[in-house]
């Protein structure tokens, strides 16, 4: 079976990527005419996050094409019951749900449990990709930032760095958003 178009684009906190990748997937179903699904990674955390989560909410509703929303903080595969070959998957944030699998399981944070994340990460992006028409992928550019003065951090910058490579390596285009200015880097 064919693998579907992946999309990434990544940029720094509010810098506008989550706007650019709807605007990208709705290019994309009306080019296809495909269904639109949302899989939200997100928690409500705190007042900030509740924010921005429903403001992300309200822009999907002025859409043109009904957007069917899946909220998956871990375990994204599961949204794969809801889409098909027509659809369009856009996956907001890998950044959140590296962060869901590796702090909401408790267990140390051990070479071998950091290995199974990235692998369970990398192996549902590509069972996504065998079920959908297009997965557009959103994170957060956090390399550009000195993260390496804790351990943790450097773990965390480390892992996400190589998945975004990974990720990116596969990729028919990818965009860094800077200011709300996309900025095509592949494709």
């Amino acid at each position: 079976m064919e693998k579907a178009r992946l999309c990434f684009i990544t940029g720094g906190v509010r810098s506008g990527k989550s706007r650019f990748a709807e605007r990208k997937a709705l290019e994309y179903a009306l080019l296809t005419e495909g269904n639109l699904h949302y899989l939200a990674c997100g928690r409500v955390s705190d007042a900030e996050m509740g924010e921005r989560i429903l403001r992300h909410q309200k822009d999907r509703q002025t859409s043109p094409i009904a957007w069917q929303t899946s909220e998956y903080a871990t375990d994204i595969t599961r949204v794969g019951a809801k889409v098909d070959s027509n659809s369009i998957i856009l996956l907001d944030c890998l950044t959140t749900l590296l962060d869901n699998e590796l702090f909401g399981s408790g267990l140390p944070l051990e070479a071998n449990f950091l290995h199974s994340i990235q692998a369970k990460i990398i192996g549902a992006i590509d069972e996504l990709r065998q079920q959908s028409g297009c997965l557009i992928i959103v994170s957060n550019e956090v390399a550009q930032e000195p993260i390496f003065q804790k351990q943790l951090l450097h773990i965390y910058g480390r892992m996400l760095g190589t998945i975004h490579q990974t990720i990116v390596g596969e990729a028919d285009e990818a965009y860094l958003v800077e200011s709300g200015i996309p900025l095509k880097m592949k494709g």
